[in-house]
């Protein structure tokens, strides 16, 4: 690499505005998304022609499509623009490691039962921890777009550049209104017929996995209402106006409808003379390898200790269920 030669080497504007003329599909397009105008986007396409002597772009087709150096020059590009940003904020970070803000999201039930622990113990660590809560998707897209450092989600979508740690596991259970008596469970479908489903939505994770459950047992129950969170939910299946599926954490995070609602493993309903399968949902940690040096794993190990040592017992002894009603990988070896 010739250092002293700077004609050599085009500027990261002139590579930002190839790689978003090839994405967009038009020079109007990318002139649109990067809000400048066409005939700028234009020059810097032929200032990198310039630069590299050789046409970039096909203007005999229309829309103009890129050539082979072209599609070659986009690729490195956009690898090359990637590992910049890395760079930056790896730099960044090792600047400010002693007094980082770390952006931790967390879905709903997490954030209300550990993540008050898990501040607690980071408490006297050297970063501030600033806590959000949300829904899984939303919550992926915020990590995906660096405006998030840690996630811990239920979803196993492999997004680029992010990790993922395992950290617990828990089982769906049905959960019933205290007061409602029936001689025999017999499936979900029949249980609609006497109560109304009560679903998670749709563009939630949890939401989405039940319904697919729903769908391969067969059972297509109608669509009423429908919750984002837990609260709302429970407090209809309390007042007797439905069901629900729903997990131990959800309920121990809405435990003052307790005294009220009647939890049912899956099992106890049977289709065409079987029990029903079990359904599990994980959590996982999210984070971007290599930025956060040892943060991620203290996370980790903190969060599988207090399911450990305290949550799993506690919510099992409060909510009548089985021992290690949440259980660790190192639990399932």
């Amino acid at each position: 690499m010739n250092l002293t030669d700077e004609q050599s080497l085009p500027d990261w504007e002139l590579l930002a505005s190839w790689v978003a003329v090839i994405e967009a599909g038009s020079v109007s397009e990318a002139a649109r998304l990067l809000r400048i105008s066409q005939a700028a986007v234009s020059q810097r396409v032929k200032q990198l022609e310039t630069i590299f002597a050789t046409p970039l772009l096909d203007r005999s087709t229309r829309p103009a499509q890129p050539t082979a150096a072209g599609q070659r020059l986009f690729e490195n590009s956009k690898d090359l623009l990637t590992r910049a940003d890395q760079m930056m904020e790896s730099v960044r970070n090792v600047s400010r490691a002693k007094r980082m803000v770390v952006r931790f999201g967390c879905v709903d039930s997490f954030a209300a039962t550990i993540g008050p622990l898990m501040i607690k113990a980071l408490s006297s660590s050297s970063h501030q921890i600033r806590l959000w809560s949300g829904i899984t998707p939303t919550l992926e897209g915020l990590i995906e777009s660096r405006q998030l450092d840690l996630a811990v989600t239920t979803s196993v979508t492999a997004l680029p550049s992010i990790s993922r740690a395992q950290l617990f596991t828990e089982r769906y259970y049905a959960v019933l209104p205290a007061t409602f008596e029936v001689n025999r469970l017999g499936s979900l479908l029949d249980l609609s017929r006497h109560l109304q489903f009560i679903r998670y939505s749709a563009r939630s994770f949890i939401g989405q996995q039940i319904d697919e459950y729903l769908q391969r047992a067969g059972d297509a129950l109608e669509r009423t209402c429908e919750f984002d969170a837990t609260d709302p939910l429970l407090s209809l299946v309390a007042s007797g106006m439905g069901f629900a599926l729903t997990t131990p954490l959800c309920i121990w995070q809405s435990r003052q409808f307790l005294p009220d609602i009647r939890i049912v493993p899956l099992s106890a309903f049977t289709r065409q003379g079987r029990p029903y399968p079990e359904m599990t949902r994980t959590f996982h940690l999210a984070y971007r390898q290599g930025e956060l040096g040892t943060l991620p794993n203290e996370v980790r190990d903190l969060v599988r200790i207090a399911v450990r040592r305290h949550l799993s017992s506690e919510i099992s002894a409060q909510l009548h269920l089985e021992k290690d009603v949440l259980w660790t990988p190192s639990d399932a070896d």
